[in-house]
């Protein structure tokens, strides 16, 4: 008897609770409450039940009960991959501004590019019933993705556009970007390109920036990019322990795509510190467009996403919603594109 199965196709619109799990996991519904406030309280085999029909069903214990309920529905989740940096400041800023008018306001979650600390910030979030859940980019986990997929709130995936949204898309096509500054490059007469990126594994935007840009060189019959990545946070120092690799690797080096503006500022460091022209020797560019980019020595070349933008359009779509709007019968995409802002660094 597939009961999890069963419940699992009730309509989308529904909630799971508590009983529905406590019938499922053939015990009663104190049992599971025991099981999720003080699991060590409850057996083995009985909270290893309880827990598979926990995540088969996507249960998610609501922390909003009686008058709460309808200050829980007022706020408006956003999970970020990091706050270490300025890269969603502007989204959140401007989502925050268009939610105001609305009387909502944001709750802030980042997961440092962990997928299982975006899992649990998701249960959190769904948990107090918010009037719409954030986060950036499509790719999560199984049981994260079950969450998202059979909860009422409405979903927004941002900062990337793709072929199976949640819910709703607003972003832009990373692997463009990348195409983008590699043609660049080329038409700038560039011939031995590298591209720079930080934690590539687990920021899945920068590599599909890396990705169009590997392709797009090939494509060209230009040879084949030197493609390096470091562990840890995008920082300065790793633009300038990049730049020592690859320049140790092809001296002959003419041409450099990075990540984001912050590796490209370390990289120009390095340049200014050895004596390296930029942009005669070498070219360089980044993404991002952050607020020093345009002052740096010399002015970087970059690519602008629309982040402003994002938050802007989540918030008119939450509004919307909430004003009465129906969840899209298929899923929607709204892309933004991005502005390649070319200054004296290429």
């Amino acid at each position: 008897m597939d009961q999890p199965a069963t419940l699992r196709r009730r309509r989308k619109m529904q909630r799971v609770t508590m009983t529905e799990v406590a019938h499922a996991a053939g015990v009663s519904p104190s049992t599971v409450s025991l099981y999720l406030r003080k699991p060590a309280l409850v057996s083995p085999e009985i909270g290893a039940r309880i827990a598979a029909v926990v995540d088969e069903l996507g249960y998610v214990p609501s922390l909003v009960a009686g008058g709460l309920a309808a200050a829980g529905s007022r706020v408006v989740s956003i999970i970020v991959p990091s706050v270490r940096n300025a890269f969603f400041a502007d989204t959140v800023s401007a989502l925050q501004e268009e939610l105001g008018a609305s009387g909502l306001q944001l709750m802030l979650g980042h997961t440092d590019y962990s997928a299982a600390q975006e899992e649990a910030l998701v249960r959190t979030a769904l948990s107090w019933s918010p009037a719409a859940i954030v986060l950036v980019g499509m790719e999560h986990t199984r049981a994260a993705r079950g969450l998202l997929l059979t909860t009422a709130v409405p979903v927004f995936e941002i900062w990337e556009c793709g072929q199976s949204p949640t819910d709703t898309a607003v972003g832009f096509h990373n692997r463009e970007v990348g195409i983008a500054a590699a043609l660049h490059l080329i038409e700038r007469g560039r011939t031995r390109l590298a591209f720079f990126g930080a934690r590539m594994q687990e920021d899945r935007r920068a590599h599909q920036r890396a990705a169009g840009f590997a392709r797009a060189v090939t494509d060209r019959g230009v040879d084949a990019p030197l493609m390096l990545d470091r562990p840890g946070v995008a920082a300065t120092e790793t633009g300038v322990a990049l730049l020592d690799e690859a320049l140790a690797a092809d001296p002959r080096l003419d041409a450099i795509a990075c990540s984001n503006d912050i590796v490209a500022l370390g990289v120009l460091f390095e340049c200014q510190r050895r004596g390296i022209a930029v942009p005669d020797q070498l070219a360089v560019i980044g993404f991002g467009d952050l607020n020093f980019s345009a002052s740096c020595v010399p002015p970087l070349t970059t690519i602008k996403p629309p982040g402003e933008a994002i938050g802007r359009k989540v918030g008119q779509l939450i509004g919307s919603r909430l004003q009465g709007s129906p969840r899209p019968a298929s899923p929607q995409v709204f892309d933004l594109g991005f502005s390649l802002i070319v200054r004296q660094s290429t």
